[in-house]
């Protein structure tokens, strides 16, 4: 099945999107080139197949290889246990932002099991593994941000303390969905926390950039910059 699939991913890269793509990701240089709709359709049908044997053999050669098992564990029908367990066995498979990202945005069962998965995001989120911590961060940003847990979440974020680019961006991107969803609560911990310079005056920018913050409110938030913060030399993508 494994080599099946590999034959697929090859016959569906495209090489013009292979360069596009590459440039999103600059740290990955195992791209083959296959558009997410085209992953997506391979992704349902195995897992409405043996799942549980691909997962178990499936290879990381390529982008695309991690990129498809991620789809497989949004769309499998489990328990909850087994789901979390096959979700544990892959995070440390993540190496880059896009897979991580998409990763998250497919595991939607989150919704309905907020309490245990939240327990189960706990050791990621105090990790020292730039992915991990990223894993657990936008895990945060897209099941975490209602009324009940927004205290617990913005805590956790505050808590994260990694020097790594992708890690501080994607607390920035959550404080930002914090805003966006309960702003008067992330206001208050906006005038009251210990992020570092870089990451707070990211989370104010990506608040600006918000289509669902108006014009006077993003004048307010641009008045909270931060005039110390360190410039961030190493070139990445735009991409956080």
């Amino acid at each position: 099945m494994i080599t099946d699939v590999r034959t697929e991913l090859l016959s569906l890269a495209e090489p013009e999107y292979q360069k596009f793509a590459s440039a999103l990701i600059p740290n990955i240089t195992n791209l083959l080139g296959v558009r997410l709709p085209a992953l997506r359709k391979v992704a349902k049908r195995i897992a409405a197949e043996d799942w549980r044997g691909y997962l178990e053999a499936a290879k990381n050669d390529y982008f695309e290889e991690a990129m498809l098992q991620a789809m497989v564990l949004g769309y499998v029908k489990t328990d909850l246990e087994e789901w979390l367990r096959q979700i544990a066995r892959f995070v440390p498979k993540i190496d880059n932002w896009s897979v991580c990202d998409s990763f998250c945005i497919g595991l939607k069962r989150a919704k309905q099991h907020q309490d245990e998965v939240w327990a189960f995001l706990q050791p990621y989120l105090i990790s020292d593994q730039e992915y991990e911590i990223r894993f657990g961060a936008v895990m945060l940003l897209n099941y975490y941000m209602d009324e009940h847990y927004i205290h617990r979440a913005l805590a956790a974020l505050d808590r994260i303390k990694h020097e790594a680019y992708y890690v501080k961006m994607a607390v920035a991107w959550a404080v930002s969905i914090a805003y966006v969803k309960q702003p008067d609560i992330t206001m208050r911990y906006l005038q009251n926390n210990t992020l570092d310079d870089f990451t707070y005056n990211k989370a104010l920018q990506k608040i600006t950039e918000s289509l669902r913050v108006d014009a006077e409110t993003k004048a307010l938030i641009r008045s909270m910059k931060r005039k110390t913060a360190k410039v961030q030399h190493t070139a990445r993508s735009s991409k956080g």
